[in-house]
């Protein structure tokens, strides 16, 4: 994904050197430099976000007899006794992993949780207020592998 964005950013570069007949003018007034601007930052930023990535060949997700461990640049650590429960839900076709805590630990940790964060691993859970969603893509295990060890540790927390 980092190269492709690279590489648009790239081509729409090209488009804007070569001064084809149809690039937009390099003004804010022109819509068209602006949609332009946009995307190049947009893929900007999903480049850098790919190769941060790829550079950091940790498990964002550990599940062990200590609790669970989140990574996605927060780097927190849940003990068993601040989960009060988990369950696996589908968002379209993303299965997550749902963990539900206690709110006093939810607050200690402040993840910075975003709904407008689309490429986030971790999401806030609407409705549940001291709840999050771990998104299974990308991850080197899948939301049912996760549960399975949630399931190992404590069986008595998973929830259908």
């Amino acid at each position: 994904m980092a190269v492709l964005a690279l590489g648009m950013i790239g081509i729409s570069l090209l488009h804007f050197v070569t001064g084809s007949g149809q690039a937009p003018s390099v003004t804010a007034g022109d819509p068209r430099f602006v949609l332009y601007a946009v995307l190049v930052a947009a893929m900007g930023y999903y480049a850098w976000a790919g190769i941060t990535r790829a550079k950091n060949p940790a498990p964002q997700v550990v599940i062990d007899h200590d609790g669970i461990a989140l990574g996605f640049g927060r780097n927190r650590r849940f003990s068993w006794s601040d989960i009060l429960w988990v369950r696996q839900r589908r968002l379209g076709f993303r299965p997550q992993l749902q963990i539900g805590l206690i709110p006093e630990a939810f607050m200690r940790t402040d993840l910075r949780l975003s709904m407008w964060n689309l490429d986030d691993g971790l999401r806030p859970i609407r409705g549940a207020p001291a709840a999050l969603a771990v998104r299974d893509n990308g991850l080197d295990a899948n939301a049912l592998a996760m549960l399975d060890a949630v399931r190992s540790f404590r069986p008595n927390l998973v929830k259908s």
